[in-house]
């Protein structure tokens, strides 16, 4: 027996061993986290309730003068959040605006100021004033991972200009005017460059 006994012996002790030495804390030890982080390409225009404006002309109360433009609106706000891809081109951002219909006689005006509020990153390069139309122009350029804060008072303030065209390089005339009531919608894209 215990010639049987022995090696059984040492079987279990060599297995014990090594459990026991596969189980032993050292002082380091490592894991590896992975860490995911979206592109991100968002906007949205503030305050959205109220987002839909309207700026109606005055009639005149004197013969010979003309029609009164509204006062310039600065009640909205554009809001944004991006994260940019690792790559060119695709690492820079713009923000680009459009407008569904010209309206005959009437240029629409928009301007983005700097940034304001809360948030953090590279935020967009404000154009100088545009003329709305049907193409797409750049108000905002240079966005890189940034985040503008949610709500007014956060982002860029637009400033929007309705006039009948009597300013130098106005696309609109007075004599294209016509009674009406039209609506046109405003759109925003934030795209890559």
């Amino acid at each position: 027996m215990n010639k049987i006994t022995l090696p059984l012996l040492t079987l279990v002790f060599t297995a014990l061993s090594s459990m026991i030495s596969a189980q032993v804390d050292t002082k380091t030890d490592s894991h590896t986290i992975g860490i995911g982080i979206p592109e991100v390409a968002i906007l949205d225009i503030e305050p959205s309730a109220t987002k839909n404006l309207t700026m109606a002309f005055v009639a005149p109360t004197e013969a010979g003068l003309p029609i009164v433009p509204p006062a310039d609106d600065t009640t909205l706000w554009l809001n944004y959040s991006s994260i940019k891809a690792a790559t060119a081109p695709d690492n820079v951002r713009a923000v680009s605006v459009k407008l569904t219909a010209v309206i005959p006689g009437v240029d629409i005006k928009v301007t983005a100021a700097a940034k304001a509020g809360v948030g953090s990153g590279t935020f967009g390069i404000p154009s100088a004033q545009l003329t709305l139309t049907a193409s797409d122009q750049n108000i905002l350029t240079g966005i890189g991972s940034a985040f503008t804060g949610n709500g007014a008072t956060n982002g860029h303030n637009l400033t929007y200009n309705v006039n009948f065209g009597s300013a130098v390089g106005s696309t609109a005339n007075y004599a294209d005017l016509v009674a009406s009531t039209t609506s046109a919608t405003v759109t925003y894209t934030i795209s890559d460059n």
